[in-house]
Formats: structure tokens, sequence, C-alpha cells
């Protein structure tokens, strides 16, 4: 794991929030993303050398509206920057953690990404990043 890529908070309105966070970090969301794959809008904030990621569902089914109904709005998830996410996937489920999917999927921000299932780490949904272009497909 290189660094903390982003961290992820669940929100009911990516609207509301973006302006919440633009006036609590002082800066304006980058990017706003549909991420098909997982239901949700996102839109990120640059914060040093640090990210923050809302993420509204955009499906009552989905994960994230699952986690707000039962848990409310909040932190969802650490993202962990990887270089090789085959080889640390491969690591991580060596020494005993759970991975909530067996391959990598595309995420937001360009990623491939790949989560952990919280009963292994303590309650907290871990997510591996690793920007597409520097995959290595091992």
């Amino acid at each position: 794991m290189q660094k903390i890529e982003h961290i992820g908070v669940a929100v009911k309105d990516v609207d509301f929030s973006e302006q919440l966070f633009e006036k609590l970090l002082g800066v304006a969301s980058y990017k706003r993303e549909f991420v098909e794959s997982e239901n949700v809008i996102t839109s990120f904030f640059q914060v040093g050398d640090s990210k923050i990621e809302l993420l509204q569902a955009t499906n009552p089914d989905s994960a994230i509206a699952k986690y707000i109904e039962k848990r409310g709005e909040g932190m969802h998830h650490i993202a962990f920057e990887v270089k090789d996410i085959y080889a640390e996937m491969k690591r991580l489920e060596g020494e005993g953690f759970t991975l909530i999917n067996a391959m990598p999927k595309f995420g937001a921000d360009n990623k491939l990404v790949c989560f952990l299932h919280p009963k292994t780490t303590n309650g907290v949904l871990i997510e591996l990043c690793q920007a597409i272009e520097n995959t290595s497909g091992s």
C-alpha cells in the first residue's frame, strides 16, 4: 500500500454535500462522475495529497443506499493506492482477509478497485485502487 488515496463519504444529496464540503475544505469539487457498476454519483475533492469522495446512490438497491439506510450519512470507506492491485489482492487474501470481489472492477476516477470485507478489517470497509494507466494485468 502506497498511501491513503481517498476517504469515501456516503451522502443522501451530492448537490447539497458538494456545497457543504466546498465551504468546509475551501476548494471546489474537481470531478463528478456516474459509476454505473456501483449505482453511484461520485464527487471528488483534492485536499493536499489526499482526496475526499462523496457518494450518492442512484438506485435504492445499491450498496450506498443500503449503507445510508442502516447507518446514515458518513464515512463509508478508506481507499489505499496500490502499485499492483492483482498482487496486493493475492497478498491480502493470503493473509486471511476476505475480498468482496474476486477480480478488480472499474471504479471512479479512472481506477481499478477491489474491496475488503469489513468483517476482516475491524469493521472498516477498505478499498484498494490502482490507476488504470498503471495496470499490469498479472
